[in-house]
Order: structure tokens, then sequence, then C-alpha cells
């Protein structure tokens, strides 16, 4: 079958073979054909080692298939299922799940650094346990969540990171409730995600941040009631919050600058939300006074903010009901073999969601 991967960190570009196998069914496993992949920012936080993984590596965490083939001991899904690929499953048993916060769970560790595929005699592994650039992926059981009905592939492949991570960081992590203002900095898919869960909750003013003129259109498409550069912001805070800040603004670029200046936008006692993924050495630089003087909450909101599938399900309820309209993030479909295109087209700042076809 075809995958794309790489065989060590620096990477530019990847490399699709069409000799591959997924290896590694057996119990507690789940076999899935991939029907829907797209492109995210984590997959060249990936490739460049800003999130540490094993080499060599299939890349790709956002995705949607279905269910070829279950293990012993399999229940909750059967093979013709369709699932999200989901690449932080919950034990329900661990400190973190019985206290709420099945996104913090690390059950799913393990399937990072077990092998998954092979390609030429050598052994590949799953970036983030998923591996979805590929035609075909055996899963952790824990890693395939059903897909409620009225869900396309398409749409549950982005719900399985970037849709999750926004909507969630807007619902789950800053609660943002009818009336209040919301700014978001960066509007790449999450950005835009965000955006779309700020217009669902009822937000009055919803200020996207970018410097790329094409993503503040797009932004003002999906729901931001204005859309500026950084350099603009100061005048946005003025002009949507009479000088006050927002009472939410969400960091989706993961940079210290950018965390500064969603910093310094929200009001005092409002909610600074770092969705955003920075390396291990970014540091965001603030003094105890600003802390405690502005009683700002600095919040940081992985994987939405709660157990990924009670995400998934409130998101997938909006879409079937029509209140999000996940498709439309989809701005160029290319086959598996066009990665290297789709990746440039990401970097670029040309693409929102790129659909890849396996």
């Amino acid at each position: 079958m075809l995958a794309a991967m790489i065989t060590a960190p620096g990477a530019t570009e990847l490399e699709v073979r069409d000799d591959v196998e997924a290896i590694g069914f057996g119990p507690g496993t789940v076999r899935v054909a991939i029907r829907a992949t797209s492109l995210c920012h984590s997959d060249l936080s990936g490739m460049n080692g800003t999130i540490p993984a094993p080499m060599p590596l299939v890349l790709g965490h956002e995705g949607a298939g279905e269910v070829l083939e279950v293990g012993e001991g399999v229940t909750h899904v059967r093979p013709g299922d369709r699932v999200i690929v989901n690449w932080r499953p919950s034990c329900g048993e661990c400190a973190w799940c019985v206290r709420g916060q099945g996104q913090l769970c690390q059950s799913g560790n393990a399937a990072m650094m077990t092998p998954a595929f092979r390609s030429g005699g050598q052994d590949f592994f799953r970036f983030m346990g998923a591996g979805t650039f590929a035609q075909e992926v055996v899963l952790n059981a824990g890693f395939a969540s059903p897909v409620p009905d009225g869900v396309s592939y398409d749409a549950a492949a982005l719900i399985g990171c970037g849709v999750t991570t926004g909507v969630g960081a807007v619902f789950n992590t800053a609660g943002v409730r009818p009336g209040e203002t919301v700014a978001v900095i960066g509007c790449g898919g999450v950005g835009i995600s965000a955006i779309l869960g700020a217009k669902a909750a009822g937000a009055s003013h919803v200020v996207a941040v970018d410097p790329v003129a094409t993503r503040r259109e797009w932004a003002l498409s999906f729901g931001a009631t204005a859309a500026v550069a950084p350099e603009e912001l100061a005048d946005a805070v003025a002009g949507a919050t009479g000088g006050l800040g927002f009472d939410h603004v969400i960091e989706a670029v993961g940079r210290p600058a950018t965390f500064r200046s969603a910093y310094d936008a929200t009001r005092r006692g409002g909610n600074v939300v770092l969705v955003g993924v920075g390396g291990a050495k970014d540091e965001f630089p603030i003094s105890m006074w600003e802390l405690s003087a502005g009683e700002k909450r600095v919040l940081p909101s992985f994987y939405g903010g709660d157990t990924v599938t009670r995400t998934y399900a409130r998101i997938a309820e909006l879409v079937r009901t029509g209140r999000l309209d996940l498709e439309r993030l989809i701005t160029h479909r290319l086959p598996l073999t066009g990665i290297n295109e789709a990746l440039g087209l990401m970097r670029s700042g040309e693409a929102l969601r790129i659909a890849l076809t396996v």
C-alpha cells in the first residue's frame, strides 16, 4: 500500500512509498482503512522535531476510516464501522481520567513507541500513535472512536484534531458565554475552528488576528466580526471592548511574541487560552506583578481541554444539526502522492485545510 514517511528528523519533504505493509494486528487492536485524512501543522512539528517522535515514521494524525478487522477483546467497534482516529485515547481508570481530564491520559503513549509499518525490510512508527498518511493502519483499540451518523468522513477527519482543539478550547477551557468578547490570534485550521466555536457559543465580538490577508478573509467568512493584522490589534481592543480588553483571547500560534500579544489584549480578570504548541525552549517572560495585579487566567488547552470523546460528541452534534459546516474548512484536495505540494501550500499560508486522498 501507499504511505508517506520520513526516516530522520529535520526532513523538509516526505517520501511516498508503495511497498508499505501495516503490521502489529492482534488482540486489542483494530485494522482501519483510512478514508479521509488531512494535513495539520503538528505534522510539520513532527518533521522538524518540535514534537518529539521516534524515527523512522509514518506521519499523519488527523483522519477517519472504516474498520476492516478487530482483534480479540475489542467490543466497542465492529468491521464496517466508521471511526475517527483519536490520538489521545483515555483509559478511564488513571488519575487524570477519574478526575474527568481524559485528554491528559498517558495510556496511549506506548502506541507511539510501537512499530506499525514495514517497508524495505525496515520498521516504521506511527506519528502520535496514528500514522494516517497511509491507506491502512493498525491502531490500538482506544485510538478508534465511532463516528456518529450524519457526519461525513471528511468532517470526522477534521474533528480528529484541529476542530476539536479549537472548538474545545472555546467551549471547555475558556467557557465562552453568550455576549462575551473573543479574539483569536492565528487563523490557520485551529484558529478558524476557535472562531467557529466562539460564534456557536454566542460571542458578541469575535476578532481574528493574522498577518496573512487570505487568512483574515477566511476568518470573516467563518463568522469573525472583524479581522486585523497583528499591528492593528491595539485598535481592535479599543474598538471592540472600549479599551478594556477581550474576555477571552485564544492564542493558536505557539510563539512567545504572539502569546505576549494575547496576554496584553485580555482584560483584567479575563482568560488567556494557549492552544498553539511551542518548542521546549520557548519561554514567556512575565512579571509576578503583572500576574497578581491583572488576575488574568492563563489557561493552556490540550486537545480541546476535556476528555476527547466528549468533545467529539459535542462537535458531531453541532455538525449534524447544521451549526458547524466543517467541510467548508477544506480549501484544497490532493492525492497522497501530492503530499509535498500540500506541505508547500500549508507553509505558505495558501491553504486552510488540505484533504488527502489515500
